[in-house]
């Protein structure tokens, strides 16, 4: 099981400022991230009711409560602020899939298992940003756009390396596709995009986790392997 860490909303929002500095004129940390905390949970909030393009920025400040000239010493632009929630859910995606514990890394298997387990309890922690990422993604700016793809691209690109080590060791079964990962993906996005379907039906993280993991497992593995795999 992953022990995710700093994900939370103050996390993020101190990562934020750290990172882009060269933007944010709030001289005081504790105020800064206390204020965009404030921003990004109203900026997430009016996307998921009337669209990112929609919004503009006297909306934001609205609902923010944090004035026009407030909000400027935080970005310049919505285009900025749309970078700078991106370029957090792109960074969290590297940084908790890119390090596995020693131990997953000795095994294929157990490393695919433990990526799934991974990425749903990130999306889990971080679940409005990464919903806003995917519903947004076609109304972005051309860059912002294709940062969205990217950081789909890097989920994809970790299932990827350790399906091909799976099949390279022989450790599935003969005639698994290596588009594995690319069917993997919307079983990962299913939790965040279609969460309150899952919510409507008592469907926790926990065994949500446990059905892809299984249900991956059934299209790869040997049939002796499945049951001592699936207990381990």
């Amino acid at each position: 099981m992953l022990e995710t860490k700093g994900h939370t909303a103050d996390d993020l929002c101190r990562s934020m400022l750290e990172r882009h500095a060269d933007v944010i004129s709030v001289q005081k940390p504790d105020v800064a991230v206390k204020k965009l905390k404030i921003i990004i949970a109203a900026a997430l909030k009016l996307s998921n009711r009337k669209g990112f393009q929609a919004m503009s920025l006297r909306d934001l400040s609205k609902e923010s409560g944090v004035s026009m000239g407030g909000l400027y010493a935080y970005f310049d632009s919505k285009t900025t602020l749309l970078n700078m929630i991106l370029t957090e859910v792109t960074d969290a995606v590297d940084n908790v899939l890119g390090n596995p514990p020693l131990e997953v890394t000795q095994d294929p298997i157990a490393h695919l298992k433990w990526l799934v387990d991974a990425h749903i309890r990130l999306t889990e922690d971080m679940l409005p940003w990464f919903s806003f990422a995917f519903m947004e993604a076609k109304n972005f700016p051309a860059k912002e756009r294709d940062m969205a793809v990217d950081s789909e691209e890097l989920t994809e690109s970790f299932f990827a390396k350790v399906t091909a080590r799976a099949i390279a060791e022989e450790r599935f079964r003969p005639g698994v596709t290596p588009l594995l990962p690319t069917l993997i993906k919307p079983l990962l996005q299913d939790w965040y995009v279609k969460r309150a379907k899952f919510r409507r039906r008592d469907v926790t993280v926990d065994t949500y986790i446990a059905a892809v993991q299984d249900m991956v497992l059934a299209t790869c593995l040997p049939l002796d392997q499945l049951d001592k795999t699936s207990k381990g």
